[in-house]
This record gives C-alpha cells, sequence and structure tokens, in this order.
C-alpha cells in the first residue's frame, strides 16, 4: 500500500514514515504543509493517508482531508485533540489520538490495510477511532 504522511512535527513524521515501511508498504512522501501535500498528490497518488489536523500553514488538515476524500483517497486523523475533527470527520475513516504508541500505530496499520484492500471483516483496534464510533458518541 502506498501511504501519504501530513504531519507538521518532523519527529512523528519519520517515526510513522518508519512505521509504515516496517509494516511492508511504501511512504510516497511526507508533507508539513496543505501545500506541500497537494503537490505530492497531484505528483504521486497515494492508496491512503495519515493527515494531522494542524499542519505548519495553520488548521489545513480537515481541509486537505476533504480533498483525499473527494479524490476517492481514504485517510485518517493523526491528531492530539480529535474533538477538533468536524462532526462529519471530513469524509476520514477515523482518527488515531496523539500520542500513539507504536504498538497501537501498528495495529492500526494493519486494520487500515485490510480496509483499503476490501476486507470488511477485520475489527478495528482500539488505537483508532472510527468516524462512525464517533459520531454516535457526538449524538448521545
Amino acid at each position: 500500500m502506498k501511504v501519504m504522511i501530513v504531519e507538521d512535527e518532523m519527529l512523528l513524521a519519520m517515526e510513522l514514515e518508519s512505521e509504515v515501511e516496517l509494516a511492508g508498504h511504501e511512504v510516497t512522501g511526507l508533507a508539513m504543509s496543505s501545500d506541500q501535500a497537494r503537490k505530492q498528490l497531484a505528483s504521486n497518488r497515494p492508496d491512503f493517508a495519515f493527515v494531522d489536523i494542524h499542519l505548519s500553514d495553520g488548521a489545513t488538515g480537515i481541509d486537505f482531508g476533504r480533498e483525499l476524500a473527494s479524490n476517492g483517497i481514504p485517510y485518517v486523523f493523526v491528531s492530539g485533540n480529535i474533538k477538533k475533527i468536524t462532526d462529519d470527520f471530513a469524509g476520514a475513516l477515523g482518527a488515531i489520538e496523539k500520542p500513539y504508541t507504536m504498538n497501537g500505530m501498528k495495529n492500526a496499520l494493519s486494520y487500515i490495510s485490510a480496509v483499503v484492500d476490501g476486507d470488511e471483516t477485520v475489527e478495528p483496534p482500539a488505537s483508532l477511532v472510527l468516524a462512525e464510533d464517533a459520531m454516535t458518541t457526538r449524538r448521545i
């Protein structure tokens, strides 16, 4: 699976890149701003993306996420405050809250990979808040 990482904290981006590659996936690129992310998207379409909400150019991750969704690219938010995600999750599959453990990220990546491959029988890990679960929780 080809994975794009959109994260303004370089150390976190590099750690996530390492985890993605250790899991046998290819990182198509790292972007720290929505502008960088758009340029990478235009040149190398990923199968999936991890997107932070707050990027180097402000709270633009949600807008970029909507662009991914409109292009049919599944993605997950990675954020220190998932409560800032819009009620509709901007088309994301879900979110992983920072700080995350490498084991939690590995489990989420395995689940995401299966879903992207069309396997709907896998159970989501505790480290991944699915969009539909978050919307149900917000309505209660």
